[in-house]
């Protein structure tokens, strides 16, 4: 069952992130589908995904990835968009320190460029060393890089934090960023 859900995770976050158009769903502005037309276009696919089983991803997901409204009748991605939506996140003060996982070649690159979105929508970076290790760990041996948040803050730079806890913002120049 562990890896049933996974699976439907992995696939939930190609199309609440990156590609809804796999199976003809529309998001909109803020990134919600709706719950039940996302339902449909996935079993539609052959899967085979009941709310309680997409209610158990949403709950279970160690990332918390997706989250529903209120009433559960519009479900989207926390965060880790590489299509244009509005989160509509506001602007707040960060802990003093945030840590990007990373690894020795990226880390390398960072300290002359700083951390780039890339294909995301905005850089990811976390509130502790633990998080930061997994995420640097999936592309290999993890390198934590420090983040001094509160001098980027001080320096007009914006930070967000999303329905999950990780904290967003534009760019980190190399500047702000040390190894751990």
């Amino acid at each position: 069952m562990k890896d049933q859900i996974k699976k439907h995770s992995k696939f939930l976050s190609l199309l609440l992130r990156h590609k809804p158009e796999t199976v003809g769903l529309k998001l909109d502005e803020q990134g919600w589908a709706d719950t039940n037309e996302l339902l449909l276009k996935i079993n539609q696919t052959g899967r085979q995904v009941s709310f309680e089983l997409l209610d158990k991803i949403v709950e279970e997901n160690d990332k918390k990835r997706f989250v529903f409204n209120e009433d559960k009748s519009r479900i989207r991605a926390a965060q880790g968009h590489s299509l244009n939506v509005n989160l509509d996140y506001k602007p707040i003060t960060p802990p003093d320190i945030l840590y990007h996982g990373t690894i020795a070649k990226t880390a390398e690159l960072i300290q002359i460029s700083g951390i780039k979105k890339m294909q995301r929508h905005q850089v990811h970076l976390s509130a502790d060393t633990e998080t930061a290790k997994i995420v640097g760990a999936r592309r290999g041996k993890p390198v934590i890089l420090t983040v001094d948040a509160q001098r980027m803050h001080k320096d007009g730079y914006k930070f967000f934090q999303s329905d999950n806890g990780v904290w967003l913002t534009d760019f980190v120049p190399s500047e702000y960023v040390q190894h751990l």
